[in-house]
């Protein structure tokens, strides 16, 4: 056995031990979703029923439906702004400084981030509620979409707008033309990433939600089941959360890798 065969099992190996430190909870956490008891330290066969109470369960529902209005809006919202951000960046002249402050909300724990927008918030006397933490969320999505869409412009070619102006089309007639479908790939991929983010958000949206039922997202929903305890049920949700995020995020990493590839 060569000492480049032994390296590459000991690598292997190393992976293959990273990977189970990863994903080996979460894989348990999946399993005990579908135990038909109620205990989690005992299987005691397969069964879908924990499915079931979730969409028996009025709060868990409404909470959902709070999760995807915040998530769908806040995203719309971010993926326009965050895409004419790039596009106004990749014009300028390359600034580390200006760069650094777009990256700031990716940077930033999410307890100081949550902190400032509370007292900006209280600052200007706004109600707290699903608006405020739309609002949040677009803050620091803002930036995840830049940087995705920036990606695809390092490899876009002015030189066809150029062309499109030469030929008679306006700016904005360039941009909905031209422009947009050539880096759109790149704009979908921010929009599931900002999706994605927003979907599995907790701390920002506990921080600046409002009282009552009526902003309580879903990770807030399960935040407050799991203070007496993990049931079924919470596995069952987190591992539906779980597969949306995993899904949103292959397909943002795809459209992404399309878009550097063109």
């Amino acid at each position: 056995m060569t000492r480049s065969t032994i390296g590459h099992r000991v690598l292997s190996a190393h992976l293959g031990v990273i990977y189970l430190f990863l994903y080996g909870p979460i894989v348990v956490l999946m399993a005990l979703s579908f135990n038909r008891a109620g205990m989690p330290t005992a299987w005691t066969g397969f069964s879908v029923t924990w499915y079931g109470k979730l969409f028996e369960s009025p709060e868990i529902l409404s909470a959902a439906l709070n999760t995807l209005i915040v998530a769908g809006i806040s995203t719309l919202i971010a993926t326009t702004l965050g895409t004419l951000l790039a596009l106004g960046v990749e014009r300028r002249k390359a600034s580390s400084t200006l760069d650094a402050l777009l990256f700031a909300p990716m940077i930033i724990p999410d307890i100081v981030l949550a902190i400032s927008l509370l007292s900006f918030f209280t600052l200007l006397e706004v109600t707290l509620g699903l608006h405020s933490i739309i609002l949040s969320h677009v803050v620091f999505n803002i930036a995840f979409v830049c940087a995705v869409v920036r990606t695809r412009l390092k490899h876009f070619d002015y030189a066809i707008v150029e062309a499109s102006i030469d030929l008679g089309a306006s700016a904005f007639t360039t941009f909905r033309r031209v422009t947009l479908p050539v880096i759109f790939p790149g704009v979908m991929a921010g929009a599931l990433l900002a999706f994605t983010l927003s979907f599995d958000e907790f701390i920002i949206a506990f921080f600046t939600a409002g009282a009552g039922e009526s902003s309580t997202t879903l990770p807030m929903r399960i935040y407050s089941m799991i203070r007496f305890g993990v049931t079924p049920e919470i596995n069952a949700m987190a591992t539906i959360i779980m597969l949306i995020s995993f899904t949103l995020v292959l397909m943002s990493q795809r459209l992404n890798r399309q878009a550097v590839t063109g």
